[in-house]
């Protein structure tokens, strides 16, 4: 394997400007704390020996292990999984660090990032819906509204990943740039800086839901009962909604495709 890289070098080739400044596809987490911490994983499994790869492997098993384990119910289980979404996180940081740091980039990489964000917050949205279903019943309407906010959480990542495939396949050179990102309309330009201020699509996104199922789970465990886990799975489903037709619109009235 290669030689680990010094601690405190290893932050330059890992983390580039263009990396610690992109807002389009970073995580809101990863700028705010992890990109501090990541650092010093991708100089632990250079030691290791291990590749940027087999880091988005444990990126994704821990994603879905989080979705799995949080539909157990309890509180004991919304914990755990919200360790195993920071280990979620903190391996997405450190993948492409390493790769970067190695020079093992590759597309297989990438194809494998982007999957395990698919997977990752999918299985979490669903196994929030066997969690508020209760006692892990297969069907049920949280059943329901579970799997079908995570397909929509799914579809929402896959309209911005249409975007690339649109671009190459109209022969447009290049990704776009984040000036392309502004809408053309004025209307849609201010209701977009007001969705960007109000966040609402976090709630749908791992870490923060993560979080949210905790708070859920606590409230629930003194309560008694699963109406705020209820009341959250189904806040999920709306917000995913949202953003399936708001995301569409923000694509089409921009400049991404041209």
């Amino acid at each position: 394997g290669l030689p680990g890289p010094d601690r405190a070098g290893s932050r330059a080739p890992g983390q580039p400007p263009e990396v610690i400044e992109r807002r389009n596809e970073e995580h809101g987490a990863g700028r705010l704390y992890m990109r501090r911490v990541s650092p010093g994983a991708p100089w632990v499994f250079a030691r290791l020996g291990g590749s940027p790869n087999a880091v988005t492997v444990g990126f994704i098993v821990c994603g879905v292990a989080a979705g799995a384990v949080v539909a157990l119910g309890g509180l004991w289980p919304a914990i755990a999984a919200a360790v195993l979404i920071q280990a979620y996180l903190l391996l997405d940081c450190s993948d492409g660090e390493l790769a970067r740091w190695s020079g093992r980039t590759s597309a297989t990489g990438v194809y494998l990032d982007l999957i395990g964000h698919y997977l990752g917050e999918a299985a979490l949205l669903a196994g929030l819906g066997f969690r508020a279903q209760g006692h892990l019943t297969v069907s049920g309407p949280y059943v329901t509204a579970g799997l079908a906010a995570a397909l929509l959480a799914m579809l929402v990542k896959a309209e911005t990943d249409n975007v690339i495939v649109a671009r190459a396949k109209s022969g447009l050179a290049g990704a776009h740039d984040d000036e392309a990102l502004a809408p053309r309309g004025t209307g849609l330009a201010l209701a977009r800086r007001l969705a960007s201020a109000l966040r609402v699509h976090r709630a749908i996104q791992a870490v923060e839901l993560s979080i949210l199922i905790l708070i859920a789970a606590i409230i629930d465990t003194i309560a008694g009962g699963l109406a705020a886990t209820r009341v959250l799975t189904v806040a999920c489903l709306i917000v995913a909604a949202f953003m399936v037709v708001a995301h569409l619109v923000a694509v089409v009235a921009s400049r991404r495709l041209t």
